[in-house]
């Protein structure tokens, strides 16, 4: 908890500020109205602020909100109170609310760049109103004939009265601007900022909070627009260009975003900057411009973030690992009582008859299972089975196309994500998904306090809410997180962010908690530590679970449903799923290859090879994945990468193809080593790279992909080969009627030829492919079977392939990887014709 002095120590400093800046001023030889537009010009600025750096909407128009406050204030002092200034300020942020509201309502359904641009076109849109509705706002001349009235004696005419009232009136919206971050819905507002998905699933309706505080910023922008004009006694249209609010914009950045008073120095420093600058060149501007791109580009944190960003680099942070091992650690903690759900008995969850369908890709057929309290419910099968996607739609990141979900018989399935929270269902992710700019306590604390009534609560502090503080801090204990806390979630090691993702899936106080691998990519301990940390809550919650390490879930699990091509293939105990032979075949194959090579030819040992990967290790973010990866391919010969999901075949194709960096080994191809090359140089050389998915330049043609696939490597055939147009149509003929075809108009055989035929365009001498035939149809299958058969002739090929007896009958050699080691490797024949000796390497 934040002490009272530190609470308020930004409108302390801001009280000294304004005491101070006449004086300042004075000195540099400037008047007190200068002063009077850098107070009113920093309330405009942390208007924007709230937007920007607390929300994270990027807004290109806020001088619309601006203008329409001045326009408001003028016209309704001009019509109905002739001698006030402060009714006119009042009613005219009333109206600015009204429109505010309306406007977000309508742009806040778009996000990003489509969001910004809403907001630019808002801002031309008021501009060209003001500037030609001459009978309301007086066009290019302006709304004039304003007056600053008077407080009791004191008149505002005078410049000094004015500033005292304007500055009185900045502190006040500090102090209210301080009560509202400090706030639930302030700290939710930053919790959007950082991960809106993530938001959304601890139950926070993030549509309603991003358009309270699109209105909320829009009326602080609009009262300082009022301000300024009584300042002018003038309101023109210039207040509301689409250059002034570029300038509030670089106000905000150079100032500082994230921080409540940057704004304020921002605005000071652009008065200064022009009001000094001007004075010797005319073309001030440019050079403002020169230093809103220097601090875009070395001190994104504005001002107020220029010691933070040299103190990092004189006085690193300490290593993630030493920050992990400070914490505390208490074994056997049972679950705290504020998270045991009462009354659960029987079936809590229940699917029926689940089907989605993404295009024409049927991705979940007809599937249906069921959660009992008190158990450990695992979802297994292989690559593209659908698990992920029933998850995403029992958890309602995706509606169903039909069938039920009911939990503790009541059925979700058309409720919104933050709603199925509030219902009792609460979800991890595959990939790690935190707030990794806040703190590990606020993370947590955020899932808490998404289930207290007070969460959108706009006035009270968070520290009020001891309650609250006192669940957040027994559940960092329970998790082992204690000695921490104040860590960001971004700087923690991937197991430390794994405890944190579940920890945030647990502060919703779920009824049911659905875990998407959550020990993917953890070490050995740490697999150990989660995985008694699910057995412990599963006691009290049961638990809906996926993970590629079988072994261990199927050791805990009591009931397990195998997936299989979007269908639920069976549903048992663990003991029958490991002897059932149909979930056997989806993971070894059936031992009957489907086809078999057109050439006998098989590579020789003693070619040479053409690539070496050696000891390599690759992480993704704090995940390690490769462990020391090790194996070679050789000049006319096709390599088969074999292992269950999540073993680091895909990565490890991505590692040779440059797309992700290695941290450590040796990677040498054709005698050159690319090792830390880019992906770009990489292709140049000669390999070529299918991603699963295809990747294909959507909207161009064939020719146009085939085109650009050669338009950057050799085509001088120095490689000793180069696949030109008509080589390449030789191997796939289908597609010389389809040449001038949109890629997006192909089926997916089509499709996936034109991916293989576009990285092989050029000098390629080595192919990557990750799952080249999934979702294909058998003649397809067949077909490009043989156009990879006859190209061990001429290129090499490294093949991903969850159909073991296809990439079987088709590769020479094969590695296996388990968490990212080569575990086994040699000839691909004995495990294609030797089922037993498959299943002894290849199953559980």
């Amino acid at each position: 908890m934040i002490t009272p002095a530190a609470k308020y120590r930004p409108l302390l400093l801001a009280t000294l500020a304004v005491i101070m800046l006449p004086f300042g001023l004075h000195l540099l030889g400037l008047s007190l109205n200068t002063g009077t537009m850098v107070v009113a010009l920093a309330i405009a600025a942390m208007g924007l602020n709230l937007c920007i750096g607390y929300t994270g909407l990027v807004s290109f128009g806020h001088g619309a909100w601006f203008g329409i406050g001045a326009y408001a204030a003028g016209l309704i002092q001009r019509n109905w109170f002739n001698n006030d200034i402060f009714l006119p300020l009042l009613l005219a942020a009333f109206v600015v609310a009204v429109i505010a509201t309306f406007v977000g309502f309508v742009i806040l359904r778009r996000r990003g760049v489509y969001f910004s641009l809403l907001t630019l076109a808002l801002s031309a849109l008021t501009y060209t109103i003001a500037f030609r509705w001459t009978a309301v706002t007086g066009g290019e001349d302006g709304l004039g004939g304003l007056k600053r009235g008077s407080v009791g004696p004191f008149s505002l005419d005078n410049a000094l009265n004015y500033y005292i009232a304007v500055s009185i009136l900045c502190l006040g919206v500090l102090y209210l601007l301080l009560r509202l971050v400090r706030s639930p819905f302030g700290h939710v507002l930053m919790a959007i900022r950082e991960n809106q998905l993530r938001a959304t699933f601890q139950g926070y309706p993030v549509e309603r909070y991003k358009l309270g505080v699109f209105v909320i910023s829009a009326v602080v922008t609009g009262f300082a627009g009022g301000l300024i004009g009584f300042q002018n006694y003038l309101v023109s249209a210039e207040a509301v260009s689409v250059p002034f609010s570029g300038e509030l914009l670089a106000i905000v950045v150079i100032g500082g975003m994230r921080s409540m008073l940057g704004p304020a120095i921002g605005a000071l420093f652009f008065i200064l900057f022009r009001e000094l600058f001007s004075i010797w060149t005319p073309n001030w501007l440019l050079w403002f411009g020169l230093v809103f791109v220097t601090f875009v580009l070395y001190s994104p944190g504005g001002l107020v973030g220029i010691w933070a960003t040299l103190s990092k680099r004189w006085w690193p942070p300490p290593e993630e690992s030493a920050a992990m091992s400070r914490r505390k650690i208490y074994e056997g903690l049972p679950l705290p009582a504020f998270l045991r759900p009462k009354g659960l008995d029987g079936t809590v969850l229940d699917v029926r008859g689940v089907s989605k369908s993404f295009g024409g890709i049927r991705a979940v057929t007809d599937a249906s299972l069921t959660v009992v309290a008190g158990e450990i419910h695992a979802l297994i099968g292989p690559n593209g089975a659908g698990k992920t996607t029933l998850f995403n739609l029992v958890s309602g990141l995706y509606p169903t196309d039909g069938g039920t979900i009911k939990l503790d018989g009541r059925e979700i399935q058309s409720a919104p994500s933050e709603a199925i929270c509030h219902q009792g269902l609460a979800r991890s992710f595959q990939i790690t998904n935190l707030f990794k700019g806040l703190s590990i306590y606020e993370n947590l604390r955020l899932s808490l306090q998404a289930q207290c009534p007070g969460r959108f609560d706009l006035w009270r502090d968070i520290d009020h809410y001891r309650d609250i503080h006192a669940e957040t801090a027994e559940l960092i204990r329970f998790l082992g997180l204690e000695g921490i806390e104040a860590i960001e979630g971004g700087e923690l090691s991937y197991g430390g962010q794994r405890l944190v993702d579940l920890g945030i899936a647990l502060g919703s106080k779920p009824q049911v908690l659905l875990l998407d691998e959550p020990l993917a990519g953890l070490a050995a301990a740490e697999r150990e530590r989660v995985s008694n940390l699910v057995k412990n809550i599963a006691a009290n919650i049961p638990v809906l679970i996926v993970e590629h390490d079988i072994d261990r879930v199927l050791g805990f699990s009591r009931t397990v449903t195998v997936m299989n091509q979007g269908e639920v293939l069976m549903t048992g105990t663990p003991e029958a799923v490991r002897a059932d032979r149909k979930v056997q075949e989806i993971y070894t194959g059936t031992g009957v290859p489907e086809v078999e090579h057109i050439t006998s030819e098989q590579a020789r040992r003693s070619t040479a090879p053409i690539l070496r990967f050696e000891r390599v290790n690759t992480f993704y973010s704090k995940s390690h994945i490769l462990h020391d990866a090790t194996l070679d391919v050789r000049e006319g010969e096709i390599v088969a990468l074999l292992g269950r999901n999540g073993a680091g075949k895909s990565t490890l194709l991505k590692t040779l193809a440059g797309l992700v960096p290695l941290l450590s080994g040796t990677i040498e191809y054709a005698g050159l080593d690319i090792s830390r090359l880019p992906a770009p140089e990489i292709a140049r050389a000669g390999i070529g790279y299918v991603p699963q998915g295809r990747g294909l330049f959507a909207g161009m043609t064939v020719r146009e992909n085939l085109s650009l696939g050669r338009l950057a490597r050799r085509t001088d055939g120095t490689n000793g080969v180069v696949w030109d147009e008509a080589q390449v149509l030789d191997y796939f003929p289908r597609l010389r009627e389809r040449m001038d075809v949109a890629a997006d108009y192909l089926s997916g055989g089509e499709q996936q030829m034109v991916a293989v035929a576009r990285a092989m365009s050029g000098n390629v001498k080595l192919l990557l492919l990750d799952e080249p035939f999934e979702g294909l149809a058998p003649a397809v299958i067949l077909e490009l079977f043989k156009v990879f058969d006859r190209l061990r002739q001429h290129i090499s090929i490294v093949i991903v392939e969850h159909n073991l007896d296809l990439v079987l009958a088709l590769a020479d050699r094969v590695f296996a990887l388990e968490r990212g080691a080569v575990f086994h490797q040699g000839p691909a024949k004995p495990l294609l014709t030797d089922l037993e000796y498959r299943k002894k390497i290849l199953w559980l």
